[in-house]
């Protein structure tokens, strides 16, 4: 069965939710887990949804993305200590977070990405296209969809 399950998260409540399950999975399965973060890279325009709002410093952002990793992973490895599964966590900057996840997985040996979807269907989710439709699109590793 599965012994090394990639949690990734981006903080949203669906993917606190995943990251409960994935736990609790692992937990039973007697895995271990490594949590994943995958953030834009830092850039000098910040924006608010899709429109540009602003400029920062490029070292400004970076320091807010490592909190905000260091926020999202922290919250994977509390779980995981409560749940007595051996965690450990990495994040990475990629315009491409679906392409990080995968390469995450392989390059921490995983056997199984669990992760979740928000559940959109029809015209909605080709239109918005998600990560998750992404990972399962490109993931030669097996990978686990909660809702």
């Amino acid at each position: 069965m599965y012994k090394h399950l990639l949690l990734p998260t981006d903080g949203s409540p669906v993917s606190r939710a995943a990251v409960r399950k994935g736990v609790a999975l692992a937990r039973a399965l007697g895995a271990r887990v490594t949590a994943f973060y995958a953030a834009p890279p830092a850039t000098p325009l910040e924006y608010r949804g899709l429109l540009p709002v602003g400029y920062v410093d490029p070292a400004q952002h970076a320091a807010a993305i490592r909190k905000a990793a260091a926020r999202h992973l922290g919250a994977i490895e509390r779980a995981a200590r409560a749940a007595g599964v051996p965690c450990t966590s990495a994040h990475q900057t990629s315009d491409y977070p679906a392409e990080a996840i995968v390469a995450a997985a392989k390059r921490h040996r995983c056997d199984l990405i669990f992760m979740g979807s928000h559940g959109h269907r029809g015209f909605r989710a080709s239109l918005l296209g998600t990560q998750t439709q992404k990972v399962l699109a490109a993931s030669p590793i097996p990978v686990l969809v909660t809702r």
